[in-house]
């Protein structure tokens, strides 16, 4: 189940959510594929990560702005 795969632990990468069983945080995942690699390059990249836990970073990364206002900036931002 995707919900018991993201965990935090204030011993582990200071309590940032992780994919469990791995150091990977969903903040890696996320850069990664905002940095241009494929699916496919971080999962080789990161022998430990499962697609699995790949899908629920995602999922809880998408959670967690579901109900925000998220502000975008175009040009210099003071």
């Amino acid at each position: 189940m995707i919900e018991n795969l993201i965990t935090s632990d204030p011993d582990i990468l200071n309590g940032k959510p992780i994919i469990k069983g791995t150091r990977i945080p969903v903040a890696l995942i996320l850069q990664c594929l905002a940095s241009g690699m494929t699916r496919e390059e971080i999962l080789r990249g990161y022998p430990t990560l499962t697609d699995e836990g790949f899908n629920a970073a995602l999922d809880y990364a998408a959670r967690q702005f579901q109900g925000e206002e998220v502000h975008l900036y175009e040009g210099h931002v003071p």
